[in-house]
């Protein structure tokens, strides 16, 4: 995906350049590529970006830690404010008061917009946080021992015995 170069936008028709994706994202790993469109408006002094996309991720159930996919919808907007840097700004000594109205995303007016990132953030901050296979998955079963019950762990290791007898000591 191609950055667009901001000033471009004030010559295009609407002030606007619609991008149709179907690639996939540097960075993000997915089944599927990423599909859908991004629309990005030049309003000013401030850009508006619009966008709709989907793909398929594979994910690991923070239960029982199997893995399973996921569709990840992204539709979203965000409003990214035009100004010259913070860093080109002459401060003295170096240091400078942060309002809060200043903690904005902002793009240099003569910069590029890289959509292909803008994007790879959405699709991040649309992974669901609490990761789960199923909504009644019971997590990783344990026998009333304590160890995982799988044929494996119920066979004790003959280098172990001793230890498990001496554990069979305490716990008795």
């Amino acid at each position: 995906m191609e950055a667009i170069y901001i000033p471009q936008l004030l010559g295009a028709p609407e002030q606007t350049e619609k991008l149709q994706i179907r690639d996939y994202l540097p960075g993000l790993e997915t089944l599927t590529p990423v599909q859908g469109q991004v629309r990005v408006t030049h309003r000013g002094n401030y850009l508006e970006v619009v966008a709709q996309a989907e793909t398929i991720v594979t994910l690991t159930c923070d239960r029982c830690l199997q893995q399973y996919n996921q569709r990840v919808l992204v539709d979203t907007s965000e409003l990214i404010w035009l100004q010259k840097s913070v860093a080109e700004i002459d401060v003295e000594g170096g240091e400078r008061e942060v309002a809060l109205h200043d903690l904005v995303e902002t793009l240099d007016p003569e910069g590029h917009f890289l959509a292909d990132e803008w994007l790879y953030e959405q699709f991040c901050l649309a992974l669901p946080q609490r990761q789960l296979c199923d909504a009644q998955c019971q997590g990783i079963p344990f026998n009333s021992q304590g160890s995982e019950a799988t044929p494996a762990a119920a066979e004790v290791d003959r280098r172990w015995a001793s230890l498990e007898a001496l554990k069979g000591q305490f716990w008795n």
